[in-house]
Order: C-alpha cells, then sequence, then structure tokens
C-alpha cells in the first residue's frame, strides 16, 4: 500500500500591503508540515511576510477555453473598473 502525500500550493505576501503571489508547490503530509516547508523553501531571504500553503487538491479552476463566457460580460460593466474612484495617495498599493 502506497502513502500518497497530498500536493499544496504556496503563496507568499513580500510585504505588508501587496497581493499574495503564488511561488510554487510542495508535498506535506499536514498544514503545519505544509507551512514548515513553504518557509524553509520559499522564504530563506526573507522574502516574505505572510505565506499561505492551500492543498492543489481544494483549487478549482475557470476552464481558459470559456474565457469569452467567463469574463466578457464585465466589459459592459465601466462602473467596476477603477478609473471611477480616486485612491488616496496613504493607501499605497492596491
Amino acid at each position: 500500500m502506497t502513502l500518497e502525500v497530498p500536493l499544496w500550493e504556496v503563496f507568499i505576501r513580500p510585504r505588508n500591503g501587496l497581493s499574495h503571489k503564488h511561488v510554487g508547490s510542495l508535498h506535506a503530509a499536514d498544514e503545519v508540515m505544509a507551512l514548515n516547508a513553504a518557509r524553509d523553501v520559499y522564504t530563506r531571504r526573507g522574502e516574505g511576510t505572510s505565506i499561505w500553503v492551500v492543498q492543489s487538491a481544494d483549487i478549482f479552476a475557470s476552464d481558459p477555453d470559456q474565457a469569452s463566457e467567463n469574463f466578457e460580460p464585465t466589459a459592459g460593466k465601466v462602473y467596476r473598473h477603477p478609473t471611477f474612484y480616486e485612491i488616496p495617495e496613504e493607501v499605497g498599493h492596491m
């Protein structure tokens, strides 16, 4: 009997105010081991302030072949574009 160790996706936030970015994947038995391994592998030089780990099996993605039906309807909703809003200087990266 072979024991499968789950695959985890790792996201790092480089500093406060910025978004988490996918930096890679790793295998770990549980979330604690995944966080520790992610810290050891992906933040060796102090690159991050926050780490997220998510089991790959728990991620559901849209089909790129359906991009037009998923994303084209937003083109007619100009109020969703940030051009209508002024962002204060103190907000920083947004």
